[in-house]
C-alpha cells in the first residue's frame, strides 16, 4: 500500500466518525426537543442530565424511566 493510499483511508475514516459522532449529537438534540428541554439555560439541562445520571445508578429508577421514555416514543 502506498503512503498516499493509506492517507486517504485515514481521511475517509476520520470522516466517518465525524459524520457518526455529527449523527449521534443530533439525535441527542432531538432527544431534549421532544422533552421539552429545549428552552432551559445550558446550566441548568447540564445539572439535570447529571442528576438523571446518578439517579441512573438505582435499577429500579432506571427501569422506569426506560419505560416513561417508550411510552414517550410511542405517542
Amino acid at each position: 500500500m502506498t503512503l498516499d493510499r493509506l492517507t486517504r483511508m485515514l481521511a475517509m475514516k476520520r470522516h466517518e466518525e465525524r459524520r457518526a459522532d455529527a449523527y449521534r449529537k443530533i439525535q441527542l438534540g432531538g432527544l431534549i426537543v421532544k422533552a421539552g428541554l429545549a428552552d432551559l439555560p445550558s446550566n441548568v439541562l447540564l445539572g439535570l442530565l447529571i442528576e438523571g445520571r446518578e439517579r441512573l445508578r438505582d435499577p429500579a429508577v432506571a427501569d422506569a424511566l426506560a419505560r416513561r421514555g417508550a411510552r414517550e416514543f410511542a405517542t
